[in-house]
């Protein structure tokens, strides 16, 4: 008779509860997915909001500019500011697990994006900082459905990650390497000839072996131009290994994500049968 009643008349609590989730849900869809009409309204009219805080603060940066129209600059970086701010409290509060969303790449940013408006309060010249607001366009793969650039963006991350350790020795031999380099030069060349310590040597071996070549310091005698020579043509080769190391990688790796983001941790990248999170467990 008890649970009838319960049937019948829903308590107010459990109602509000109801309530509570579909209007986090709800605010999720329309924050973090691009599915829905209104999520890409919303995606797209952040994407403007920023771009146009990002070119307000250039604008402020221009001396003309900022002595001409500072106050309606300032005006404008403030309402930039608190609009900002409103989005990530909601942010916070449409996802399960706010924490892992405030320390996600995109959590930082967004937080980045606002504090320095408010430390200009105390450290004026912080609000310049705000042009980090540029790297959230990073979303519009999201909002205009580029799941390729995204899965080959996921892919390149893994093929990076499967080969540091090779990626890591090479860069230690090509360390060793400028070092022996640099050194000989110094033996060779001597002061005289712009070669005044083994830090300089190695400095002119990094540069020559890159192929970059400022030109601000060469070497003067036959024995130097030399090996030179051999250093230049030693560069080529070297440039086209970390290419080769995270190619064959990228070859290994075959993947496919979607834009879904899940509501608990916000993260992305799942396949597209996916049922749960891969990340936290969490029904999508």
């Amino acid at each position: 008779m008890k649970d009838l009643r319960r049937e019948r008349f829903p308590s107010p609590l459990s109602n509000g509860g109801r309530t509570s989730a579909a209007w986090r849900i709800r605010l999720h869809e329309i924050i973090f997915e691009a599915d829905t009409s209104a999520g890409r309204v919303f995606d797209i009219a952040l994407i403007g909001s920023i771009v146009l805080s990002v070119f307000a603060v250039m604008l402020d940066s221009i001396t003309p500019m900022r002595e001409a129209y500072g106050e309606e600059l300032l005006a404008v970086e403030w309402f930039f500011t608190i609009l900002f701010t409103v989005e990530y409290v909601l942010r916070l509060l449409c996802v399960g697990r706010p924490v892992k969303y405030a320390t996600s790449f995109f959590g930082v940013i967004d937080l980045l994006s606002i504090l320095p408006t408010y430390l200009s309060l105390l450290l004026p010249g912080s609000r310049y900082l705000l042009v980090v607001r540029v790297l959230r366009v990073l979303r519009i793969f999201r909002i205009l459905k580029l799941v390729s650039y995204i899965s080959e963006a996921d892919v390149l991350t893994r093929s990076l990650q499967a080969s540091r350790r090779k990626i890591t020795i090479f860069l230690y031999t090509v360390l060793t390497l400028v070092v022996i380099i640099g050194s000989a030069m110094y033996v060779i060349e001597g002061g005289e000839n712009g070669f005044t310590s083994i830090p300089i040597g190695i400095y002119w071996a990094i540069v020559t072996l890159t192929t970059v070549g400022y030109g601000d310091i060469s070497p003067a005698t036959t024995l130097g131009q030399i090996l030179a020579s051999i250093v230049m043509i030693l560069g080529y080769g070297i440039i086209a290994v970390p290419t080769g190391i995270v190619t064959s990688e990228m070859a290994r790796i075959k993947t496919q994500v979607t834009t879904q983001a899940c509501r608990e941790c916000t993260r992305e990248g799942h396949d597209p049968d996916a049922l749960f999170c891969k990340y936290c467990g969490a029904r999508l």
